[in-house]
């Protein structure tokens, strides 16, 4: 019995010993020899790690270029207008709220149940309003359709004072503004803003300079004033935009720009308000602001 139990001892002792091997050799050789997969991933998170260091460097550059852009735009608004440009930061319910240390949670849980459910009760009439509005459209038939900016690539920073009492730089007084200042450099073209017949080319050193009408039909006219060029004659038909002239200024102006008119039946418009279409949500709300917001005119 002695023996048989020094006999199994030791073929334990063994195994154990055998699999303790076993393990470290696997070890050492994990740690020296990898598989092919093994080394692709390992080149794949190498080549990972050296992607996400470029990015953050982009992202820092793309920064750095964004508020250099930013506090450009205010020192332009800030030369022309002589005051700070308008804040755009956007007031929420959370802004509003924020400061009250006393509304429990369920307060929060509560108005943001009830905004979600009002606002899928609005999404759900979204159809139906807008088969009201094209029905409607479609009786009247003297509707036009979304203009597109008659200047390209252009920023909300470059919106000036839309139609409204502003002040003149000129005359330091409130005077009557009937179009929108939209800020351009001196001889970047201009295109129509809409299919129409140019009904009226002005050329004049004084006043609002060289004018270009374009007659869209249904009453409507835009007028395109301050312009440097201008090439079409009048009668021509000119197509969305079609380049008409390009921007000038005058001894009457402070800055080159583009006034832009908007007229139905000779009655003066917003521009900014048939401009929604050709702007992003975001850029199209922040370029209202700034028509709104904008005090002072540039003629």
């Amino acid at each position: 019995m002695e023996q048989f139990k020094r006999i199994l001892y030791t073929i334990v002792r063994y195994l154990v010993a055998t699999v303790s091997l076993s393990v470290v050799f696997y070890i050492l050789f994990a740690l020296v020899f990898s598989t092919a997969e093994e080394r692709q991933l390992q080149h794949e998170n190498s080549l990972y790690r050296e992607r996400y260091r470029s990015m953050q460097e982009k992202e820092a550059l793309i920064g750095d270029v964004l508020q250099g852009l930013l506090e450009k735009d205010d020192a332009l608004y800030i030369g022309l207008f002589e005051t700070e440009a308008p804040s755009l930061d956007a007031i929420t319910a959370a802004d509003l709220i924020s400061g009250s240390d006393s509304l429990s949670e369920s307060f929060y849980l509560s108005a943001t149940a009830s905004a979600s459910e009002s606002l899928m009760l609005m999404a759900g009439n979204v159809d139906e309003n807008f088969a009201q509005i094209f029905e409607a459209l479609q009786a009247r038939r003297d509707s036009i359709p979304p203009l597109t900016l008659p200047l390209h690539d252009l920023s909300y920073a470059q919106t000036g004072a839309s139609v409204g009492p502003k002040h003149n730089p000129l005359y330091k007084v409130a005077v009557q503004h009937d179009g929108l200042d939209l800020i351009a450099p001196l001889d970047a073209p201009v295109y129509a803003a809409a299919d129409g017949t140019v009904s009226k080319v002005i050329r004049s050193r004084r006043g609002l300079g060289n004018i270009v009408v374009i007659d869209h039909g249904n009453g409507y006219q835009t007028r395109y004033c301050l312009l440097d060029e201008t090439t079409v004659p009048p009668g021509r038909r000119v197509k969305r935009n079609q380049k008409i002239g390009t921007v000038g200024i005058s001894a009457m102006v402070t800055a080159p720009h583009l006034h832009f008119e908007v007229l139905k039946g000779g009655v003066v418009q917003d521009p900014v308000n048939y401009l929604f279409a050709s702007l992003s949500p975001e850029e199209y709300a922040r370029m209202l602001y700034m028509a709104v917001s904008t005090k002072q005119s540039l003629d």
